[in-house]
C-alpha cells in the first residue's frame, strides 16, 4: 500500500517576515520593455508560452562537459558584450537575453557593482547573482561589500529564497523526475523523513535564519554617513528580496495554475503523479 500523502502541506513560511509584499513602481513599464525583448529574440510560440510561464530555461539535464560549456559561454557573454557570437553556440535564446541585459546594465551601473556581480556570477549561483542587481545602482566599497556581516546577511537571504524555491518547487520537479537537486529530496535522504517531514525540517530552519538575519541587521557596522546611506538602501533591497521571490513563486504560473489562490489559503498542494518520459 503507498503509504505517502496525496497531499503536500507547505508552511507559510514568509508569515513572520516583518516586510510585506510591494510592487515597484516602475513595474509596468519594465516589464513591457523586457516583452518587446523577448519578442524580438525569440518569436517562437513555443519559447513566448514558457517566458510567459517563467519557465524559460533549466539546463538540469546537462551532462558535466555540457555544463561547463554553457557556462563558459554565460561567462564570456558577461565579460565581453559586444562580442559577435559564433554560430551554432548553444543556449542562443538565453544568451541573447543574458547580453542585452548586461549591455543595458552597464550604461548606469558602477564599475564596483559590475566587478562584485561579475565575482558573484563566476563563483556563486543564481540567487546571489540576482541579489547583488540591489547593488547596480551605486558604489558600494569593497570594504563594506566583503565585510562579513554584509556576507552573512547576503547569506541568509540566499538562503531563505532557496528553501522557499526548493520546498515551492519540489513536487513539480518530482513528478518531471528532476528532484534530485531539490532540498526537500537532500533532507529526505540525509534525516530518513518523508515529504511531510522533510518540508517541516525545512520549515523550521528557514524560521532560524529569518531569525539570523534580523539579530544580524543589528551589528552591521557605520562606514560614515554618506556610505551608510548606501548600504541602508542595500539592506532595504535584501529585506525585500525574500518576500519578493516567496510571492513571484506562488503568483505566476511556474508552479502552480489555476489553483494558486486556494493554496496559499490552504497551503495544500495534491501530490502530483509522476510522468514517464516527460519534463515539466
Amino acid at each position: 500500500m503507498d503509504a505517502r500523502p496525496k497531499v503536500i502541506y507547505l508552511p507559510d513560511t514568509m508569515v513572520n517576515w516583518p516586510w510585506p509584499r510591494t510592487i515597484n513602481s516602475h513595474f509596468e513599464d519594465v516589464k513591457a520593455e523586457v516583452d518587446v525583448l523577448v519578442r524580438d529574440i525569440t518569436p517562437s510560440p513555443e519559447f513566448q508560452a514558457s517566458y510567459i510561464k517563467c519557465e524559460i530555461v533549466v539546463h538540469r539535464s546537462a551532462n558535466e562537459t555540457v555544463t561547463k560549456e554553457i557556462a563558459d559561454i554565460i561567462l564570456d557573454v558577461l565579460h565581453n558584450p559586444q562580442k559577435i557570437r559564433p554560430e551554432g553556440e548553444c543556449i542562443i535564446s538565453e544568451k541573447e537575453l543574458l547580453g542585452r541585459f548586461w549591455v543595458h546594465v552597464i550604461q548606469f551601473a558602477s564599475m564596483s557593482s559590475q566587478r562584485h556581480f561579475l565575482a558573484t556570477f563566476a563563483n556563486s549561483w543564481c540567487n546571489t547573482m540576482f541579489i547583488d542587481i540591489y547593488e547596480m545602482g551605486m558604489d558600494l566599497p569593497d570594504e563594506v561589500f566583503y565585510h562579513p556581516i554584509i556576507r552573512d546577511l547576503i547569506k541568509c537571504i540566499s538562503d531563505l529564497s532557496s528553501i522557499d524555491n526548493d520546498m515551492i518547487s519540489y513536487n513539480k520537479e518530482r513528478a518531471a523526475g528532476n528532484e534530485d537537486h531539490n532540498l526537500i529530496s537532500v533532507i529526505m535522504l540525509e534525516l530518513g523523513l518523508d515529504i511531510s517531514g522533510a518540508i517541516a525540517w525545512a520549515a523550521h530552519y528557514h524560521a532560524g535564519v529569518q531569525k539570523r538575519f534580523i539579530d544580524s541587521l543589528s551589528k552591521v557596522p557605520s562606514w560614515g554617513p554618506f556610505v551608510d546611506v548606501l548600504v541602508n538602501e542595500y539592506l532595504d533591497g535584501l529585506k525585500n528580496w525574500p518576500r519578493a521571490n516567496y510571492s513571484w513563486s506562488y503568483e505566476n504560473q511556474r508552479y502552480f495554475f489555476i489553483e494558486k489562490l486556494e493554496i496559499q489559503q490552504t497551503r495544500l498542494v495534491p501530490l502530483l503523479p509522476r510522468l514517464e518520459h516527460a519534463m515539466l
